[in-house]
């Protein structure tokens, strides 16, 4: 009797356990995620992304990445690509001969693809302010402009003699200190993890009918080997804080489980493009 009252009891925790799990997973909100093409860049000095002669003499095609997060609360883009000056008929070779750039369309028509306008977003956040993931952030002036604070103060503090004029247009913007819960129910997450830059972050989100979350690294990692090798770019603001996030990034990834996806590789942009068309 004793047995039969154990065995009961066991398959009644089970039970529950299983329908507190359904609950959670049916109360999770439905968040959409769309990648982008925010440029091309072709890297004719490679060399520039070790801190010695690693690739000295090589080349290597990346592509630009911005993305588009739907959820039930509002619209987040997280990345703005290159300058749609850069919308050319031919690739631009920038003068310092490390780059060969090239955006294929505007914000607004590549938004009309997905069915979205400019005004839809109620937030926007960058991985970092360089010139490649700044493009079109002037554009999202009516957007929540999410940035870390130090970060925020390195381009555009009124203390600043000249401000970045790629970002000079956003007025509404909610400083941040590390990391930070966008929507407040833990689907989509940015982390901090500086380094690249000092205020870089990376984005975490839960996509609804993908079996991992997806793991957007900014430019903590710009191709394959970098990762591999924890390869730092000669031009990074702290090689020791970039080490130290890259150590916190693949715990956390591990911790989730997460599908890493490195913004500016080629392999890791078709791979979301497939798990995307899975859906």
């Amino acid at each position: 009797m004793k047995k039969i009252l154990f065995l009961l009891l066991a398959i009644s925790i089970v039970s529950c356990k299983k329908s507190e799990k359904k609950v959670e997973e049916i109360s999770k909100p439905k968040v959409k995620l769309y990648q982008l093409v925010g440029g091309s860049i072709f890297v004719k000095k490679l060399e520039v992304f070790s801190q010695d002669t690693t690739y000295t003499g090589q080349t290597k095609q990346f592509t630009d990445a911005y993305y588009v997060i739907s959820h039930p609360k509002g619209n987040l883009m997280w990345d703005a690509g290159l300058p749609e000056q850069l919308v050319l008929p031919e690739p631009f070779d920038e003068p310092s001969g490390i780059f060969r750039i090239q955006r294929p369309d505007s914000l607004a028509n590549q938004l009309k693809s997905i069915g979205f306008k400019i005004e839809d977003f109620t937030h926007f956040a960058m991985s970092h302010s360089h010139f490649d993931h700044t493009g079109h952030a002037n554009l999202l002036k009516d957007a929540t402009w999410l940035v870390q604070e130090n970060e925020f103060n390195t381009v555009a503090s009124d203390t600043l003699k000249q401000k970045n004029p790629a970002v000079a247009e956003l007025s509404k913007v909610k400083k941040l200190n590390g990391d930070y819960d966008v929507f407040g129910d833990g689907t989509v997450v940015i982390k901090y993890m500086p380094g690249h830059t000092i205020g870089h972050q990376v984005l975490y989100v839960e996509v609804a009918g993908l079996e991992k979350p997806v793991l957007l690294t900014g430019d903590l990692y710009h191709f394959e080997e970098n990762r591999t090798n924890k390869g730092v770019p000669s031009f990074n603001y702290n090689v020791t804080q970039t080490l130290e996030s890259m150590d916190k990034f693949e715990a956390f990834a591990k911790e989730k489980n997460a599908e890493v996806i490195i913004q500016h590789s080629p392999k890791d942009y078709e791979k979301l493009k497939n798990l995307l068309n899975s859906l």
